[in-house]
């Protein structure tokens, strides 16, 4: 399967899901104006790889979002969610969560991330600004 990259915009995330090594990337700020239809696609093509791999070695998930609004919240949910059906099917999905160290927002969200998806590896890194 090809690799993904959409490169940031003013309101959209880099995209980097490197499928061949194994490891997906978003980092950035995300409030597109339509969010539903730019992570639509995303999600589609992570199900789609997610269904087709037979690997069965761990998928590393680095996330550096510096701001998200509500509709990518969602968006984001549902993400995290097929990540997490992966995991409880078998497949180690490790979630490294990146946050600038005096963002409590972004911090607490990773935590409620941690909650909900408990089938993945949740690894919390605080970073200086």
């Amino acid at each position: 399967m090809d690799n993904l990259f959409i490169a940031a915009s003013a309101s959209s995330p880099e995209v980097d899901f490197r499928f061949d090594q194994r490891r997906l990337s978003l980092k950035g700020e995300s409030y597109p104006e339509n969010a539903a239809q730019f992570w639509g696609e995303i999600i589609t093509t992570l199900r789609r790889f997610l269904t087709d791999d037979q690997d069965g070695g761990p998928l590393t998930v680095n996330v550096a979002l510096a701001y998200f609004n509500s509709s990518s919240t969602k968006m984001l949910f549902s993400l995290f969610d097929t990540l997490n059906e992966k995991a409880e099917a078998g497949t180690e999905v490790v979630l490294n969560w990146y946050h600038d160290e005096e963002d409590d927002t972004i911090f607490e969200f990773g935590q409620e991330l941690q909650e909900d998806f408990p089938a993945l590896v949740f690894h919390d890194h605080a970073v200086q600004s």
